[in-house]
């Protein structure tokens, strides 16, 4: 900035006084610009110009991994057809899309695709798109189906019911477009009674949007 004030000064002065003495220009210390020199004293204007932009060019930040390669699927331990195996639900109350962690008898964790296209929406809102939670605590039961349906833990493929629901907290709302993930795992368990309890968080993004204990009552069809 200061040779830029500096230039203005001894380049282009406004008003030059000269002694009276003096006749011959030679000795004068100040140089008027002549038509050839403008154009070079332009050039080297807009080169100092580039050379700051340049400069800040550095800060700048480098391309990054594009988005839609930046986020890995969740994994598959049980698609749709091997939970449609396990659980006797059915449209339009099949809510488990994937098994993406699974310890038969312990503990599970699954998810459900929110979507626009799914059946309650119309109703719950129209305007205002939110996925019932009595519909949440449906979806998290059936992953908790998928943990004690099997004969390794004294269950069965047959029946699950619920026996009670306590604690249930909602914390914030699940809308079209949200990736429901759902973890189940069990606390105790009573063969005699085939009383199950259990204890379910769902996620979305990380955060949690209801969790809640579970009784849950396990049996044949004959029963």
């Amino acid at each position: 900035m200061a040779a830029t004030a500096f230039s203005s000064t001894t380049i282009f002065p406004t008003s030059p006084t000269f002694p009276a003495s003096h006749s011959d220009p030679k000795s004068s210390s100040l140089r008027f610009p002549t038509s050839r020199s403008l154009p070079l004293l332009a050039t080297a204007s807009k080169r100092r110009v580039t050379t700051f932009c340049s400069s800040e060019s550095a800060d700048v930040p480098k391309e990054q991994t594009p988005i839609e390669l930046r986020y890995p699927a969740f994994p598959t331990v049980l698609d749709i057809n091997q939970i449609r195996n396990v659980l006797p639900h059915r449209f339009p109350f099949l809510l488990v899309d994937r098994v993406i962690e699974y310890n038969p008898g312990v503990s599970a964790v699954a998810i459900k695709n929110v979507t626009i296209n799914d059946n309650f929406f119309p109703g719950h809102f129209p305007e205002r798109p939110i996925m019932p939670g009595v519909l949440m605590v449906e979806a998290m039961a059936q992953v908790g189906g998928l943990v004690m349906l099997t004969p390794e833990v004294g269950g069965s493929r047959e029946n699950f019911f619920f026996a009670g629901i306590d604690k249930v907290r909602f914390r914030k709302p699940v809308i079209a477009g949200d990736t429901l993930v759902m973890r189940m795992t069990l606390i105790k368990l009573q063969k005699r009674f085939g009383i199950a309890k259990m204890e379910g968080k769902a996620y979305v993004g990380g955060e949690v949007v209801c969790e809640g204990e579970f009784l849950m009552a396990i049996g044949s069809g004959s029963e």
